[in-house]
């Protein structure tokens, strides 16, 4: 089986070349980015599996998996990442990713992962797609009830209060009412404030 890793870390393309090449029947190639990943899909070579880091250069997060999916009838595109969240992995899957590996798996489960999605299975560790996500704690959030903190999502990405009211489905009047509440607790007198406020401490 033809396998292409694509990483932008050479020490990981070399950890990553060590294991695969002692196992037998694999011929492996790496690209550092993804720009060289395409290169080589539009190559000679067909590939049983290419393996995406989601952070390297031209990879555009999850949209380098549907360009690569396009590319000379590939199917068995996987995503990589060490530090991308459950979220991610699933919206990956959902977009035609054959699997997901965090980079955190012990080496043996590496290989047999990748090996295993190389005959066309799919694979995301059980563990990883079942955990419970660490919940996000700060101290502005904390004087939020979860509607208004939906209300203030809504702000730091500029919609008005009746696309707000459309996408929690519900009224225009009581998304004004969560606005008025939350200028209060964030003492800001507008929601350009408000939005600022979430933005400068991380919160979206």
């Amino acid at each position: 089986m033809r396998i292409l890793i694509a990483d932008d870390h050479e020490l990981l393309r070399d950890a990553l070349g060590a294991f695969m090449q002692s196992e037998d029947g694999i011929e492996l190639h790496t690209a550092a980015d993804f720009d060289e990943a395409c290169a080589l899909l539009k190559g000679e070579w067909t590939y049983d599996l290419v393996l995406l880091d989601y952070n390297m250069p031209g990879m555009n997060g999850l949209d380098g998996i549907a360009v690569a999916n396009e590319i000379n009838g590939v199917h068995r595109v996987a995503l990589m990442s060490g530090e991308a969240s459950r979220e991610i992995a699933e919206q990956a899957l959902e977009m035609g990713a054959i699997g997901f590996i965090p980079k955190t798996l012990p080496a043996k489960s590496l290989v047999n992962a990748i090996k295993f999605m190389a005959m066309g299975e799919k694979y995301a560790p059980l563990d990883f797609m079942t955990a419970e996500e660490d919940k996000v704690s700060h101290p502005i959030l904390d004087k939020l009830t979860e509607r208004e903190r939906q209300v203030l999502h809504g702000l730091t990405e500029g919609k008005s209060n009746k696309e707000i009211a459309r996408d929690l489905d519900l009224s225009e009047p009581t998304i004004k009412l969560h606005v008025k509440t939350l200028y209060r607790k964030l003492e800001v007198g507008n929601r350009t404030q408000a939005a600022l406020v979430a933005r400068d401490a991380g919160i979206f």
